[in-house]
């Protein structure tokens, strides 16, 4: 029985599960949407917000903690300098999970995990704004 036992375990032992959790934040935070399985974007989902709760604190502590997960510094920076200011007045809710298509090769459900401000809304938005001025 597995009572109490949170998270799924994806046919891996732990330090290849830690690694994959990190590997696919990080990609995550580099290029802000990625495909994968639905059961990994769902476990990946809550470290990502995390992660950019980290971002809006902004403090060194914060910083630290996040390179300490996060694979590249490069993509940390980003993190604190460009994802974390557009979620500033947001509590939460910062990742978006979409269903897509069932893969070929073993009927997996596919999903896509993106961030649910992204650079191209914010200049919709904006736009729109500046029209109705």
């Amino acid at each position: 029985m597995r009572h109490r036992k949170s998270g799924r375990q994806l046919g891996r032992n732990s330090s290849h599960r830690r690694s994959l959790f990190r590997n696919l934040v990080t990609s995550f935070l580099k290029h802000e949407r990625i495909e994968t399985t639905h059961a990994k974007a769902k476990e990946v989902s809550s470290i990502v917000e995390r992660m950019i709760s980290l971002g809006k604190k902004g403090d060194l502590h914060s910083r630290r903690r996040a390179l300490s997960y996060i694979y590249e510094p490069g993509v940390v920076a980003h993190l604190f300098s460009d994802i974390a200011p557009r979620f500033l007045t947001t509590n939460g809710g910062y990742v978006r999970i979409i269903k897509t298509r069932v893969r070929q090769g073993d009927a997996s459900q596919m999903a896509i995990l993106e961030l649910t401000k992204t650079e191209d809304l914010l200049v919709e938005s904006e736009e729109k704004e500046v029209k109705k001025a």
